[in-house]
């Protein structure tokens, strides 16, 4: 953000104390609380869903979400000197969601909880434009994952004098496709889908704010209609990598998760579909085979090598879940 960008701040129906750099936009000290502004890419369709969104949510009294801030001609967007668009944002005095410490992990999954049962309870009719409430096909997805996935294989086999991270992706291929297309023949064999809903869209630690007395949740900008368990994966998945798919931690997400919001069957078959399909797997064979495959980053190599040595304990975890889930006792043929 350029200097000028701070311009913007006159058009808002407040007084600024002081301003600092801050998560690629200025963290803004006013008589109103802080604010972030930022740069603005977004259509006003895009900002306008959202804010319609997030304000249904502070109506509901226990949430903490960065809010859109209109200005003083009650406009979401302003524009600079320069022609370029801002946008200013509630925000708070936190720190981000420490993915080593288990409590800070929990809070971050019952805040979770808290926001999807709290967008449960949003009028999506009145507010959601047709561009941002196609649910994602996961079946479709994983249909076309699998093939990018047997066409990098096909090209590997043909490839002389292979690298070490080719080398590991012949080696470890068949025990990964075999999870692939597991996940993919249980998820043809679910009688239905989980119902779509709102949700955030890319919930992570980064845009989980954890305050003296509060948990805030930001960035809303991926929120769509979709399967809500869904975020609640993506949480998990990541922090369950970070400390080696540690089963206790994982049960311990699960059940805070459900205390606020219970797990229905079918969405837990659709959870456990998640986590069986070698997500990390098929995004390192997924770059390397659309990347220079001359060239293969060292960490590409470790990342293989971390997945191989997790391997047992993501299994342990899969196990788990499996015998709590319709799936016990059948095969994915």
């Amino acid at each position: 953000m350029n200097e000028r960008g701070t311009l913007c701040l006159t058009q808002y129906d407040l007084r600024v104390a002081a301003t600092r750099r801050g998560r690629g936009a200025v963290i803004c000290e006013t008589d109103k609380g802080l604010k972030l502004l930022k740069e603005c890419t977004a259509g006003e369709n895009r900002i306008m869903f959202e804010d319609k969104v997030l304000s249904g949510l502070e109506l509901r009294g226990n949430l903490y979400v960065d809010k859109y801030v209109r200005s003083i001609d009650q406009k979401l967007v302003t524009e600079d000197s320069d022609g370029t668009r801002y946008v200013l944002k509630d925000w708070f005095d936190g720190k981000e969601c420490d993915v080593k410490n288990p409590s800070e992990i929990i809070l971050g999954v019952k805040e979770l909880a808290v926001l999807h049962k709290a967008l449960r309870g949003i009028n999506m009719a009145d507010i959601c434009p047709a561009d941002f409430c196609m649910p994602i096909s996961l079946r479709r997805e994983y249909e076309k994952h699998n093939t990018e996935l047997r066409r990098a294989r096909m090209f590997i086999r043909n490839t002389k004098n292979k690298s070490q991270f080719e080398l590991m992706v012949l080696q470890s291929f068949d025990s990964s496709y075999r999870q692939a297309e597991e996940a993919l023949c249980l998820l043809r064999c679910m009688d239905s889908m989980p119902e779509p809903m709102l949700c955030h869209g890319d919930y992570t630690h980064h845009h989980i704010l954890v305050g003296a007395r509060y948990v805030a949740v930001t960035d809303f900008s991926r929120m769509h209609l979709g399967v809500q368990i869904w975020d609640l994966y993506h949480f998990m998945r990541k922090i369950m990598e970070k400390h080696d798919w540690d089963l206790g931690l994982g049960k311990s997400m699960l059940e805070a998760y459900q205390r606020i919001l219970p797990i229905t069957e079918q969405e837990y078959e659709y959870l456990y579909v998640l986590f069986l399909y070698p997500e990390k797997y098929w995004k390192q064979i997924n770059y390397y085979f659309n990347a220079n495959k001359a060239w293969i980053p060292g960490r590409n190599v470790e990342k293989l090598q971390k997945l191989e040595i997790q391997a047992k304990e993501r299994q342990k975890f899969l196990d788990w879940m499996r015998e709590h889930t319709g799936f016990a006792g059948k095969t994915g043929s």
